[in-house]
């Protein structure tokens, strides 16, 4: 649904610039206090016009940001109100609000676990948990950009229509939402299905739901207010998808080796007497 933003008086528009950078401030101590950020890392931004994104400041940190610190700017990305700089990574938020009128509110943050993911090349493509596949569906992995330049937008631009969940290799994870608690919800649920898939993997692995539960929850999406991009390619990953995978442990890998190595040499050895 796209958002009307033909407000009626400069009153209404008035109270949600205010209401907003509160907004703001109030989920950067989250992101503070949940460790999702440290010094002036991540960023916030609300769309609070058609043509005004209201935004965190390059360099500040986001567990200390008073509501005069946030900056206005067009859809250029440029200062229409404020002191200041936008966020270094400003041109992401604008890559977001241009390619989805469903969405107000942006947020990025480097959760240490969902990062690690990031940082090993992993997505969360899985069909794990129920939420998050009501909810996310998959979270995919954009490939490396230098950030706060084009190059992170290249490899998001592919994905941002279908996902409202990225992580971003070596880099941390970035939501969006038709608000900024539902962009912040989504962050912290993207970081508790990064620890979740830590923990099952350093206990045998996770177990993946079948395709046939996996559409049964996707269409169960309208009965919990469930609303995503509609994608098949957002579909995480089920069980059949990995019926056909042999996994060895190190150990049976050396073996498996050693014996092809064996078999080899025997099959060699008739040939090489005969050439002797």
């Amino acid at each position: 649904m796209a958002w009307d933003f033909k407000i009626s008086s400069e009153l209404e528009q008035s109270k949600i610039e205010q209401d907003s950078r509160r907004e703001i401030c109030k989920v950067g101590r989250w992101m503070y206090k949940r460790g999702f950020v440290v010094a002036s890392e991540g960023n916030v931004s609300v769309r609070i016009a058609s043509d005004r994104i209201l935004v965190s400041p390059s360099g500040a940190c986001k567990g200390r940001l008073a509501p005069a610190d946030l900056l206005v700017t067009d859809l250029r990305g440029d200062v229409v109100c404020g002191l200041g700089r936008p966020s270094s990574e400003m041109q992401m938020h604008l890559l977001y609000y241009r390619s989805r009128p469903d969405v107000r509110a942006i947020c990025h943050a480097h959760p240490p676990t969902a990062t690690g993911f990031a940082a090993s090349g992993r997505a969360l493509d899985e069909a794990v948990l129920p939420e998050v596949i009501v909810c996310l569906g998959k979270i995919p992995l954009a490939p490396y950009g230098t950030p706060g330049t084009w190059e992170l937008c290249a490899g998001l631009e592919p994905l941002v229509p279908f996902h409202d969940a990225i992580l971003l290799e070596n880099h941390g994870v970035v939501t969006c939402g038709e608000n900024l608690e539902t962009a912040y919800s989504r962050l912290e649920m993207v970081e508790h299905f990064a620890r979740v898939m830590l923990t099952a993997e350093s206990v045998g692995g996770p177990r993946l739901l079948p395709r046939v539960e996996v559409q049964k929850l996707i269409a169960a999406r309208s009965r919990y207010g469930v609303s995503c991009p509609s994608d098949t390619s957002g579909l995480p990953i089920a069980a059949e998808s990995r019926q056909d995978v042999v996994t060895l442990t190190r150990h049976e890998l050396e073996a498996f080796l050693e014996e092809t190595v064996a078999k080899d040499r025997a099959l060699r050895t008739p040939d090489l007497a005969r050439s002797a």
